[in-house]
């Protein structure tokens, strides 16, 4: 039986947690960014993602992202081999050098932060019945086998076959960006052309209600990701110290581009550009982390930073209402990792693959680029196949009348905010109903 390394354990165990607080985190840089109406679902929504997609994980999505191919073909884990996470208890169950609980519990967060981003594209508009449906079904249809594809690594003796992008196509995804991000960004696209415009798209300034909450989210973003990259080498070694600071370089180059960018165009940087910027760089690093050197990270970080900032203006011009950036930062940051890797990938780096500026040529970016084009194709078309099916039969969209009084008030009956005499905080009383005065004093 091979042996488990305590300090393994321990730093997987620790990374779990780490990438577990950016959910909330999540939910702070996106609750910052609505109006003050909105900021309660939108938080909701996060943690509805972390409340069911654990569940979802124990009893059979682990086991659909790391059984055993079933057909052999790398396109979907054995939902039955694990079923109730069965077997894995046992000291003598072990992945790699850790327990094969540490490795559950570790990818279990990817599940549930990879939903949650997803809620970003519709802020303010969707009903949170539906949402949590929907996040049940498309973590089921969409995330799980695609985690299976990208993170499931077949055993060098047989006895295991993975995922097809990980072993069959050889692309390389240190730690989520197709599996995650584009994943999850194509996904929010889908969802907000199903949902459509919010009222007043367009014309009215959907202005933030609490940046210091949003700088916030992105500082823990920022902290927990570094579980997020660094925890995935699965041991505390070379990689992961590499790993640790290729992401603290892309990062704040992402950040520092976005700010540039901003004041070069606007001729000011904001707190919200400079939060903007750090999950832009975050993001494109994750698939690139192990595979370039920092002069690559800088890089990264930069690319991602400008074209970030650039591509959240692409909802006005083609008229999707993608809230808050999802797409801008999550699809086009992802996009920009996976494919610079097959620019700036070098062997010097742990992946120990050159790309095609490093006298590579172009076969790795063609990886990259059939990796990266089959999630988001994947993604995109079974999130418009889920969110009509739901829009058609019980409803995604809170109606006109619900989403301009806000839909804190009516989906959640509760208000952030104490207001000057004395209402807030929740509304409902025991029959849950909610008086039109009440109503009124949170509208605004």
């Amino acid at each position: 039986m091979p042996e488990i390394n305590s300090g393994d354990t321990a730093w997987v165990l620790v990374s779990a947690a780490l990438v577990l607080l950016m959910t909330p985190a999540l939910a702070f840089f996106y609750g910052g960014m609505v109006r003050m109406k909105s900021v309660l679902n939108m938080m909701m929504m996060s943690f509805g993602a972390l409340a069911l997609v654990s569940v979802l994980w124990v009893l059979y999505g682990y086991s659909m992202a790391f059984g055993n191919s079933t057909g052999g073909k790398g396109l979907l884990g054995d939902p039955t081999e694990f079923l109730g996470l069965k077997g894995l208890m046992n000291p003598e169950s072990v992945s790699g050098s850790i327990p094969s609980m540490a490795f559950v519990a570790f990818q279990a967060v990817f599940a549930i932060i990879t939903v949650a981003l997803i809620s970003g594209a519709i802020a303010d508009r969707a009903k949170f019945g539906t949402w949590m449906i929907f996040a049940g079904i498309w973590a089921t249809l969409v995330y799980f086998p695609v985690a299976h594809w990208v993170f499931a690594f077949s055993s060098k003796d047989g006895s295991y076959t993975g995922g097809w992008i990980a072993n069959n196509l050889g692309a390389i995804d240190f730690a989520g960006g197709t599996a995650v991000h584009i994943n999850a960004g194509a996904a929010g696209l889908a969802l907000a052309i199903v949902l459509g415009k919010r009222i007043g798209f367009g014309k009215t300034a959907f202005r933030p209600h609490n940046l210091p909450f949003v700088m916030l989210g992105a500082g823990l973003l920022w902290f927990g990701w570094f579980g997020f990259n660094a925890g995935s080498a699965l041991t505390a070694g070379t990689t992961a110290s590499v790993v640790w600071m290729t992401t603290l370089t892309a990062t704040a180059a992402g950040s520092l581009a976005w700010m540039l960018t901003e004041r070069l165009r606007d001729g000011h940087a904001t707190s919200l550009g400079a939060a903007s910027g750090i999950v832009a760089g975050l993001v494109a690093i994750t698939p690139a982390c192990s595979s370039v050197n920092i002069l690559g990270a800088l890089a990264i970080g930069v690319v991602a930073g400008v074209l970030c900032a650039l591509a959240v203006g692409l909802k006005y011009r083609f008229g999707f209402d993608d809230s808050l950036d999802v797409v801008g930062v999550h699809l086009v940051g992802g996009i920009v990792g996976t494919l610079m890797i097959g620019f700036v990938a070098t062997e010097e780096a742990p992946a120990a693959v050159s790309g095609l500026f490093y006298g590579g040529g172009f076969s790795q970016l063609g990886k990259q680029a059939v990796a990266g084009g089959a999630v988001l194709a994947y993604s995109l078309i079974l999130t418009l196949i889920i969110g009509y099916a739901l829009s058609k039969t019980i409803g995604f969209r809170i109606d006109q009348d619900a989403e301009a009084e806000g839909i804190d008030v009516t989906q959640h009956a509760e208000s952030a905010y104490e207001s000057s005499d004395g209402y807030g905080g929740a509304f409902a009383g025991s029959t849950g109903k909610v008086s039109s005065k009440k109503k009124e004093e949170v509208s605004a």
